[in-house]
């Protein structure tokens, strides 16, 4: 694992908005009194959606406090995981798998669309600061690949020209429509079913 550090420009303050709040608030009260720190994560999730998808170190800080644990158990765990952004990564945060089965579906075409329509480099963002894109392992969405996940949502079933209609349409500011993009529902078989047609309940 590649060593992980956080952007060298940080706001100075950071505080949950009142929705985030009231969020953190119904999060920390399901666990027992005295093992409120076992939501560090899910409050590090609730400040980097909060912060344009990355957490600087005053949110870490922040959180320290919420949960009345050391600050450098939180710096751990948000450094440690991969799914928390440490530096700016724009409006739309693209993530290519290129583990081995979209890798052998035609992954390298989607980094290819990502470094021609983003940026030539993973992790640096547009001009405009709207869009950055990095490389990541499974996203658990195998049986559709190659595919990717802008923030929330995925796509698939890709290949390089989809892939750069769905950047110019985020680079307008559009949401382009998540999910396959061979007109498949779900991860039902391509051209739809062909077995157990004659079983009930199937």
């Amino acid at each position: 694992m590649s060593l992980r550090r956080p952007a060298k420009d940080q706001p100075e303050t950071f505080k949950f908005s009142s929705s985030s709040m009231e969020e953190a608030n119904k999060i920390v009260l399901k666990y027992p009194k005295g093992k409120q720190q076992s939501a560090v994560m899910a409050l590090l999730y609730i400040a980097q959606k909060q912060n344009d998808n990355w957490i600087p170190l005053a949110a870490m800080k922040y959180i320290a406090k919420f949960l009345d644990m050391p600050y450098i158990k939180v710096y751990e765990v948000a450094t440690f995981y991969t799914m928390y952004n440490l530096s700016p990564v724009g409006k739309y945060f693209v993530q290519v798998c290129t583990t081995t089965p979209c890798m052998i579906r035609g992954a390298n075409k989607i980094v290819e669309a990502c470094k021609e329509k983003i940026s030539d480099k993973e992790n640096e963002l547009l001009n405009d600061k709207n869009c950055s894109w990095m490389e990541v392992e499974c996203l658990g969405a195998c049986v559709n690949a190659p595919m990717m996940q802008i923030n929330d949502d995925y796509y698939e079933d890709l290949d390089k020209e989809k892939t750069i209609e769905i950047f110019d349409k985020i680079l307008k500011g559009e949401d382009p429509k998540p999910g396959s993009y061979r007109g498949r529902l779900n991860t039902e078989p391509e051209k739809n079913r062909k077995t157990l047609m004659d079983v009930k309940n199937a």
